[in-house]
This record gives structure tokens, sequence and C-alpha cells, in this order.
């Protein structure tokens, strides 16, 4: 049995990037930049007011100047200043020839055929963008690697860019397996429960960047379970898969990746989670997780998530590790246990935690409101109130407690 951290590194090393492909801009948010971001010009590209008002030579020590015309946005004036003579000027609009500075119409006043200028001293350079204070051709602007939010768009608009190398999102297929399992809106008959692991797994890919190309149920029968592989196979980069991965005479999931796949493992030293199956075939990566729903959902935030990231070029986005101090008595278990817990700032600073509840592998209710897995290590006692744990931040941590 393969301890948490070793079975992600034999997941992170059979998870390979997929071959970049360019995306229209207007698609390309929330994708992964393939390359870096080099820029190949000065931008701003030329002198540029910051402020409306007048440009001026900060020199210049006559109160009244003569107003040669007006400078705007998208538009060279043409206008040379010289000492004596000044342009209005809008904001953004290029600076002309000859001015230094640029006072700010707030500290001007018109006296009829000029302009007087109220600014005791004026500083060369005042309220003027430099040529290349946003950049310089050569600066690397957005590395390698990145997730283009609506700064990183705006940039590679900026720069000229209709479209952007980006990481290819996985193809992923998921199913949910089970003779016991209906659909949301059927009712369940005695002993059936309905499933929803195949939708949790469906935004918890999505959210991972991937594309969900197959989402079905599959009856626990040889025939149909290799029916949906074959079609999966051909359709999917990742195929994940809920349930029939433990020891039950029903659990045919594993036996059938044994088959097909190469199995890299089977089991993980963590609570919830153990019966975790991970095999693949050629660059395909296939994950047997189990079928109680919050461990289906660790397992894939702990394995299936930062290999679907890799895929896309992305780093593998490990979850952040934090000191905090729990609120109340916690009992372990005889394995590594990820227990969904809620972890905020305490009066004093320190971050302070406590577990959501029962942390049964079936109650999903558990990840409602948690924003972490506390680590509990197997131990002969008890965790006391003010122990020291460390947990694993899914999300930032709340401001103060929570009252659920």
């Amino acid at each position: 049995m393969l301890h948490p951290e070793e079975a992600r590194e034999i997941v992170l090393r059979f998870a390979k990037p997929l071959s970049p492909e360019l995306a229209p801009l207007e698609e390309a948010g929330d994708r992964v930049l393939a390359q870096a971001l080099v820029a190949h010009v000065d931008l701003p590209p030329f002198r540029a007011s910051t402020m409306d008002g007048y440009a001026v030579v900060h020199s210049d020590s006559m109160k009244s100047r003569q107003v040669l015309g007006s400078g705007f946005a998208g538009a060279e004036s043409g206008l040379v200043v010289q000492p004596g003579t000044v342009t209005k000027i809008m904001t953004g609009a290029p600076v002309p020839d000859g001015a230094t500075a640029v006072v700010m119409v707030e500290n001007t006043r018109s006296d009829g055929s000029g302009v007087a200028i109220l600014q005791q001293h004026v500083v060369e350079g005042e309220n003027i963008r430099p040529v290349g204070a946003d950049m310089r051709a050569g600066d690397e602007l957005v590395a390698a690697g990145s997730i283009l939010g609506p700064a990183e768009i705006g940039l590679l608009a900026s720069l000229g860019h209709d479209a952007v190398r980006v990481g290819r999102r996985p193809k992923v297929a998921i199913m949910s397996t089970g003779d016991e399992l209906v659909a949301p809106g059927e009712k369940p008959g005695p002993g059936q429960i309905r499933d929803s692991n195949r939708f949790s797994l469906a935004v918890a890919v999505r959210r991972a960047g991937a594309e969900v190309v197959l989402n079905r149920h599959v009856l626990d029968t040889e025939r149909e379970l290799r029916k949906a592989f074959t079609q999966a196979l051909g359709a999917a980069d990742v195929i994940v898969t809920s349930g029939g991965v433990s020891m039950g005479d029903r659990d045919l999931v594993k036996g059938l990746l044994g088959e097909l796949a190469e199995v890299r493992f089977r089991r993980v030293f963590m609570k919830p989670g153990k019966p975790l199956n991970f095999a693949t075939i050629g660059d395909q990566l296939l994950f047997g997780l189990p079928g109680n729903p919050v461990s289906c959902l660790v397992s894939f935030q702990m394995f299936v998530r930062p290999a679907l990231l890799v895929m896309q070029s992305a780093p593998a986005e490990i979850l952040p590790t934090v000191d905090v101090e729990i609120s109340h008595d916690i009992s372990s278990t005889d394995r590594i246990e990820f227990q969904r817990a809620v972890v905020w700032t305490g009066a004093d600073g320190r971050l302070m935690a406590r577990n959501t509840g029962s942390q049964m592998s079936a109650r999903l209710a558990s990840f409602i409101g948690s924003n972490a897995f506390l680590i509990v290590h197997p131990s002969e006692t008890t965790f006391r109130q003010g122990t020291r744990l460390s947990a694993l931040m899914v999300s930032p941590p709340y401001g103060n407690e929570p009252e659920n």
C-alpha cells in the first residue's frame, strides 16, 4: 500500500502535457498559456499624457503662454512646443515634440488669448508616461503554464495577438458503476441510491480546466463495462470511474483495468480513498476511484486534478500545506486521514481549524463549507484541543470562524 505522496508522484510521472493548440483570444480565458508571452514592442510606443491639461516645457518661466492647439488620444497633433507655448492635451494623447511635462488643467487658468500656468514648480516628466513604461521589447510578461485571466488576455490584445497557443484541454470520460445506482430524477427502489458521483466529478473535471466528453452510468456486468471502456478509450485522454475497485464479488472494474491496461497501483494508505486504482494505456490515464462519494472526491482532488493540470502544461499545483490549531479533540484512525475541515484566522492571527462533523466516507455533506483537508496521522492517542496539525488548503482561510 502506497503513501499518498508516493502515489501522487507515480501519477504525475505518467501525466504528459498534451500538444498545444491555437485558441482565438475570445476563447482563451482560463486556458493555460503554452509558451511564455514576450513583448515584441515597447508599450506605450510613444510618450503619453496621464492627465487632461497642457503640455509644456518644464523649465519655462513665463506665466502666460500661447496655446498652439490640442492633442487627443489616437492621433499625433504634429505640433512642437517651445518656451512661451503650450498645447492642450487629453489623457492618453501623444505628448508633442518639445514638451517635457504636462500640467493638470486644475493648475491653469485661461486668460483670453493664452493660458496662465498657476503651478509654482513643474518637474521634468511630470504626468507623462514614457515610452516603454508598461513594458520593454524582450520583457517576459507571462510565464508558460500561467492561467490566462482578464489581465493576461488584455496584455495579449495590447500586443496585437488575436489568438494564442494554449495547452489542450484533456478529454475526460466519467463513468459511475453499480446496479444500485439510479438517476437523480428517479425514485430509488429497495437497496438502491441516487447516482451523485458522476455529477460531482463532471463539475470537478471542468473546474480543473478539462473537457467532459462522456458521462454515463454503467451496470455491473462485464459485457456492459467492457463496452463502456471501449467507447471511452476511443474518445478520451483520461478515464475516471467510480465504484467497482474494492474487494467485493461485483467489483469488476478492478479486474477489467488489469486486463486492458498496465496497473500502476491499486491501494493508497489514506482515508477516505484506500481502494484507488491507477492504470495507463500508452499516454491514456485511467483512474478507478472508490464508489463512496467523499472517497471519490477526495481521491479526485489528490490525484486526478494534478494530472489534468499537468496535461494542460500547467504546474501540478499541489495543495499548499499550513499549520493549524484544532479547536476540538480529534481521534485518529489506522491510516492517514484527510478530514474535511474549516480553517479560519483567529483573533490573535493564528490559523484555527475544526472538522465538519461526521467524516463517514458516504457523507457528502462533510464537504459543504469546508476549505481544507485536515491531515490526521495514525496515533494511539486522541489529538487534544489546541494541538497543532497540518492542513491542505483547498481555498483561502476564512477571516473568522463560520457559524456553520
